[in-house]
């Protein structure tokens, strides 16, 4: 005998998926309407950093547009053909964000590069100026994305573009500082090799992360063996756990499947409500699928 049930949870925090949402948006306003002021600096000062961090308000005013859009995406229901909804949209724009950042990173590399090779005059007294307005447009924009959660990985993909973005002011007004004393422009293109390793270094785990959820990865927090000898030693009529698959739509929506075999005394509705609990109340599984098996699996060996 075999049956098998199914577990929805309950809200899916809409309310904090709002609050996100404004927050990146008002963000994203915030770093387009610098983002021009900032090119234009570039090009007239001749700065690589300035350039390059324009460049990267660029992907950033693109980036956060796409976070804001993906929350408002997750707060649609699910449908027929979008059972889980649209949630890991956040996820996707998380990774998208991440790789943006890299093909960004590689740009300003190659022009760093050129920028040592063949020296070229800089402007710097307009460059710290710019720079310096840059660096209060981005501390104002971490500390309003700092309210947002950051846990989410939409948000933390976002809050990476923020910070590369503060990096950069900070490097724009180094070189212009050395450059004013010095004259040497060629601290120009190395602080913008510096601030490419910051970034990608911080680009890693993001991308890790939402690449482990989209891949369909168990969370790390989970373990397969655990999680069936915890069932098997807590719930009452459970032989085994087998078939043990775990998944994540977000961060704060796992999914798990498994197979339960049970003694033939056993009421399988009831083993099923308590396995459905211990799930979510010890490891915060917000759906579970338990099939119930009192003899043979049907899925044999399979894993």
């Amino acid at each position: 005998m075999t049956g098998a049930t199914h577990s929805h949870g309950h809200s899916h925090g809409i309310a904090d998926i709002e609050k996100n949402g404004r927050i990146l948006g008002l963000v994203a306003l915030l770093i387009g309407s610098f983002m021009i002021a900032e090119f234009i600096g570039g090009l007239l000062s001749g700065s690589l950093a300035l350039l390059a961090d324009a460049g990267h308000m660029l992907s950033d005013f693109a980036s956060l547009t796409l976070a804001w859009y993906a929350f408002r995406l997750s707060r649609r229901k699910p449908t027929a053909r979008m059972t889980y909804g649209a949630d890991r949209m956040q996820i996707l724009v998380a990774f998208g964000n991440t790789m943006l950042m890299v093909f960004l990173c590689v740009w300003i590399v190659s022009e760093a590069v050129q920028r040592i090779i063949e020296p070229g005059a800089i402007l710097s007294e307009m460059m710290l100026v710019i720079a310096a307005i840059g660096l209060v447009v981005n501390i104002l924009a971490l500390v309003i994305i700092s309210r947002a959660n950051r846990d989410n990985l939409n948000v933390r993909g976002a809050r990476l573009h923020v910070m590369g973005d503060l990096l950069g002011s900070l490097a724009a007004i180094t070189a212009a500082g050395i450059i004013m004393e010095t004259g040497w422009t060629v601290a120009d293109p190395l602080l913008s090799l510096v601030i490419v390793a910051i970034i990608l270094r911080n680009a890693w785990p993001v991308m890790k992360d939402s690449a482990h959820i989209l891949l369909e990865g168990s969370p790390v927090h989970l373990s397969r063996q655990d999680v069936g000898d915890d069932l098997t030693r807590h719930i009452d009529d459970v032989v085994d756990i087998h078939h043990v698959h775990f998944w994540s739509i977000t961060q704060a929506r796992t999914m798990a499947t498994l197979h339960a075999r049970v003694r033939g005394s056993a009421v399988p509705h009831d083993v099923i409500v308590r396995i459905k609990e211990r799930l979510h109340d010890g490891y915060g599984i917000e759906h579970a699928t338990v099939e119930i098996e009192f003899d043979h699996c049907a899925d044999g060996d399979r894993p």
